[in-house]
């Protein structure tokens, strides 16, 4: 039997017992049957005791498994927080690089193809100018040559007459 069980079986004895002649708030008890439900409570009291004293142990250590438990996933999540905070971070600084040598890569190619041009320009002004001075030069030895030859015609035919002669 139960603490409970006992403590409603010592209040129906109460209820039960009749009161004392001009005296309303006093009983007369069977006290053999009281003294063995308290001493039923007292045995029953350490037992439930060690009960109560074992389930708060199991309580409290249930509470503390929650606890560390909470911890460590508190603290993974952290981790991985950081984790993604870290890629993430590594992930932005990636595409900025990217950007910037996609920059400097633009600007690099635009300077060598403006070099090219100009390098180009250059190299055909040059080449006319080569040719120019050749046709000039050419022209120049082609008037001598013509030059020298009519008169060699002119010496020629002045010849030619003078052996006719």
């Amino acid at each position: 039997m139960g603490i409970e069980e006992i403590l409603d079986e010592m209040d129906e004895l109460l209820d039960k017992s009749p009161t004392v002649p001009f005296v309303q708030h006093k009983k007369v008890v069977d006290g053999e049957r009281m003294r063995e439900l308290i001493n039923d409570v007292r045995m029953n009291l350490q037992q439930e005791l060690k009960e109560a004293k074992k389930i708060e142990y199991d309580c409290q250590r249930i509470m503390n498994e929650a606890k560390v438990d909470a911890e460590a996933i508190i603290r993974r999540a952290e981790e991985r927080a950081g984790q993604m905070a870290s890629k993430e971070a590594i992930v932005i600084e990636a595409r900025k690089k990217a950007i910037d040598m996609l920059t400097k890569a633009q600007a690099a190619s635009k300077n060598l193809q403006q070099n090219a041009v100009v390098s180009v320009t250059r190299m055909l002004s040059d080449t006319e100018n080569y040719y120019a001075k050749n046709i000039q030069s050419i022209k120049a030895v082609k008037t001598k040559i013509n030059t020298i030859g009519s008169g060699t015609s002119i010496r020629t035919q002045d010849t030619d007459k003078k052996n006719d002669e």
